[in-house]
């Protein structure tokens, strides 16, 4: 066995590689598992362990295949034509929180249907969970050294390997937006008035709002977009839609 053989993988056991990215996304489940069963009471949910972890299991198939599916159509359609068998290596990194987002919604649903659990109290008690599993996978990034920012000379500019230039380290900017995110729906959660689906639609604003400012500062190996009198990146036209969803919820729920 050897440990640490490279800073992408954290050991070396019988031939096999395990990459810290795999294990950030284990760390990622686990909290959720944890969360879940502490949170739940705050929107008069009991959900036994095996049903958690039931839930737990489906969300996880989501987030996976979501993920590498939307990175591979979202991001890296052409390459992953040419090399199919590389769409199967979720542990070299590659995924897209959006196509995660849309994977991970689908299993939920699916799964929350067939046990008659209540949704919106259910997707309240996720956000928290949630955001910090985002803020995991943002750590791997920086392990990774991906999704690093454009040049720039603000003092915490850092310098990545092989890249020319001092960067934003836009890992770290992500990450805190979504360790903020985390703390901010863990406020609501814990509030007197709950109004289920409330915590979830401020986590998709949110989220949406926080991601779409970050793009500013990250390198862009897709370019910009025209729309309208406007140019943004992919990033920015992928998180429209969750702003779109993240109001009509917002507006559904308060009429509610």
């Amino acid at each position: 066995m050897e440990i640490f053989p490279s800073r992408q993988v954290a050991l070396e056991l019988l031939g096999f590689s395990v990459h810290w990215y795999g294990l950030l996304y284990l760390l990622a489940f686990l909290l959720t598992y944890f969360l879940i069963m502490r949170l739940q009471h705050l929107r008069s949910l009991e959900l036994d362990k095996e049903v958690v972890s039931s839930l737990l299991s489906w969300a996880v198939g989501g987030v996976i295949v979501g993920g590498r599916i939307g990175y591979v159509l979202f991001y890296e359609y052409a390459y992953f034509s040419e090399n199919t068998l590389e769409v199967l290596a979720v542990w070299n990194g590659g995924m897209s929180s959006h196509g995660g987002f849309i994977g991970v919604a689908i299993a939920l649903g699916i799964a929350l249907k067939k046990k008659g659990i209540p949704v919106l109290p259910f997707l309240d008690v996720i956000t928290v969970p949630i955001a910090l599993g985002l803020a995991c996978g943002r750590f791997g990034n920086f392990i990774n050294w991906e999704l690093y920012g454009t040049v720039t000379d603000v003092p915490w500019a850092m310098a990545i390997p092989g890249v020319e230039g001092l960067r934003h380290p836009t890992f770290f900017y992500a990450l805190a937006k979504d360790l903020l995110i985390a703390a901010i729906c863990f406020r609501h959660l814990k509030l007197s008035y709950p109004r289920p689906g409330e915590t979830f639609s401020i986590f998709l604003l949110l989220y949406a709002a926080l991601r779409f400012a970050v793009e500013y500062f990250r390198e862009q190996p897709y370019g910009w977009f025209d729309v309208g009198v406007v140019s943004l990146t992919r990033g920015q036209l992928l998180t429209l839609p969750l702003i779109i969803v993240g109001i009509i919820s917002f507006l559904m729920v308060g009429k509610r």
